[in-house]
């Protein structure tokens, strides 16, 4: 990467203003980072606590790998719609209708998973799940942007994603932990607990931070001008798709990990927990790295290297996988080499697409997770069609880097990719 410092005097800079978070003291800041990272955990938590379990289910409900990762498709489905719904309306009506409607349904799909009866139910209370984790997941963002601006946001989103990177690397251990007491559906009671604690915390502990006289109006037409204005720039369609088709790559992870490695590999469930959580380590130890190298090189710059590196890395994915030269080790190792890649490319994509619509902020990062969430629940069951072993995970994996490799040289116009203020980009990692 050629060194080129972020110029700070650009227009683009986002100029700080005083809104009612930066009036809070820090006692009132840890509890707000504490309340919202739990809300966003909930998703990392409800995609990846029931990932030990995918083989137990396949044999419980008498099914298919194939079916059963259509549950994971599920989620993600939920939560790319749900977002498209949600934060709008959270813009017209206020944030905690919509959180606290989401939590309840999370809460009631979770305890409808436990009494499943086969595997068409499960993925459709799936669907209602990821839909109630859209809204905590729009809301605490939202929340966020209602109460700080510039700095003050960057600062306080960045602690609340180091909050919530713990989700993703805690939950198949959690998983894993639950089911050496309880079978798989004692998964989803704990996800139904988990929301119970949620929605009595947000309504006791998070006020309504959108004022009516700040609320968006126009209703359904004014919804849809904002998407046809993002989706008639071609350079934030393309920046979407690149995250979309980096989170691809993660999500065959998530979704083939499980039967990959304990079937094919041997490893036990609570062994799965250990190495999953290994590969959710590098992708947030390179979230974090990146708030490094934006001191130094621009997100353009970071996220092509990324990308780069991602597709490279991928190639050597397929070659172990299909190969087994190395065994566990080296597929491990280079999937660790693909998540490092994803870690430092998602961050940046979304935060040179968000710069480009300050003006419609809410529905630009609501269109964001719908395409992200959209795209992976597309490559979830993928590598399934073909069978759940190692080599078709890792050909979807490296496709989906190499695809966005593809669509950042060209499809994005990069002469029209203004400057970007770093602490949006430190803030969206």
């Amino acid at each position: 990467m050629m060194k080129q410092p972020v110029d700070k005097a650009s227009p683009d800079t986002a100029i700080d203003e005083v809104l009612p978070g930066d009036l809070m003291t820090t006692r009132q800041r840890v509890q707000l980072v504490l309340v919202l990272g739990a809300l966003i955990a909930i998703g990392p938590l409800t995609i990846d606590m029931y990932l030990p379990a995918l083989p137990a289910i396949t044999s419980g409900l008498q099914t298919t790998e194939t079916a059963v990762q259509l549950t994971l498709t599920g989620t993600l489905v939920g939560l790319a719609l749900g977002q498209l719904l949600i934060g709008p309306l959270s813009d017209v009506v206020g944030r905690r209708v919509p959180l606290l409607a989401g939590l309840a349904a999370h809460i009631v799909a979770s305890v409808l998973c436990v009494f499943a009866p086969n595997i068409a139910v499960l993925g459709g209370l799936r669907v209602l799940q990821g839909l109630g984790v859209a809204a905590a997941t729009v809301v605490a963002t939202a929340v966020v942007r209602d109460l700080f601006s510039g700095a003050s946001f960057a600062r306080i989103f960045s602690r609340l994603m180091l909050v919530m990177g713990l989700a993703p690397i805690l939950a198949p251990t959690l998983g894993s932990a639950l089911l050496s007491w309880t079978d798989w559906r004692g998964v989803f009671a704990a996800l139904a607990v988990l929301g119970a604690l949620l929605i009595v915390v947000a309504a006791l502990r998070l006020p309504e931070t959108l004022p009516v006289a700040r609320r968006r109006h126009g209703g359904v037409s004014a919804t849809l001008r904002d998407y046809r204005g993002l989706l008639n720039d071609r350079a934030f369609v393309g920046l979407v798709l690149v995250a979309g088709l980096a989170m691809a790559a993660l999500f065959a992870y998530v979704s083939g990990s499980s039967f990959v490695l304990q079937q094919e590999y041997g490893l036990d469930e609570q062994q799965f927990g250990i190495a999953f959580g290994a590969g959710a380590v590098g992708l947030i130890g390179a979230t974090q790295f990146n708030v490094r190298l934006l001191r130094r090189y621009t997100p353009q710059q970071i996220l092509v290297s990324a990308l780069i590196a991602g597709s490279a890395a991928g190639l050597l994915l397929v070659m172990f996988a299909a190969t087994g030269i190395g065994g566990l080790g080296t597929l491990l190792a280079s999937l660790w080499l693909v998540l490092a890649a994803a870690g430092l490319a998602l961050p940046n994509a979304p935060a040179l697409a968000m710069t480009r619509h300050s003006e419609a902020a809410g529905t630009a990062a609501a269109l964001l997770g719908a395409v992200q969430f959209g795209i992976g629940a597309v490559s979830a069951p993928l590598a399934g069609l073909f069978g759940t072993g190692s080599v078709p995970m890792a050909i979807v994996i490296a496709g989906g880097m190499a695809a966005a490799l593809i669509v950042m040289l060209c499809v994005v116009p990069r002469a029209s990719l203004g400057t970007v203020d770093p602490d949006l980009a430190v803030a969206l990692h």
